[in-house]
């Protein structure tokens, strides 16, 4: 058997976890700043091109290997 605490005390985790909870808030709100919509178009279209240009590396990067591997083979068999 052991101490029973009363529910109506507030549990020390509880109160931290609240606490992280209004300060994330109170961050989120008055201290984080937003980009606008240009700016987010413009972080969109730059991450766009940057994708195209790493999938066209690959794209040669497979088909010089695909050839390769193709021209051994033929000197295999």
């Amino acid at each position: 058997m052991g101490v029973r605490i009363s529910p109506l005390v507030p549990n020390y985790n509880a109160m931290r976890i609240v606490n992280y909870v209004k300060n994330s808030y109170a961050e989120l709100v008055q201290k984080v700043t937003w980009p606008t919509i240009s700016e987010l178009q413009n972080s969109a279209i730059v991450v766009m091109v940057a994708s195209l240009l790493f999938a066209v590396v690959i794209l040669c990067m497979d088909l010089v290997f695909e050839n390769l591997m193709k021209f051994i083979y033929g000197l295999l068999y």
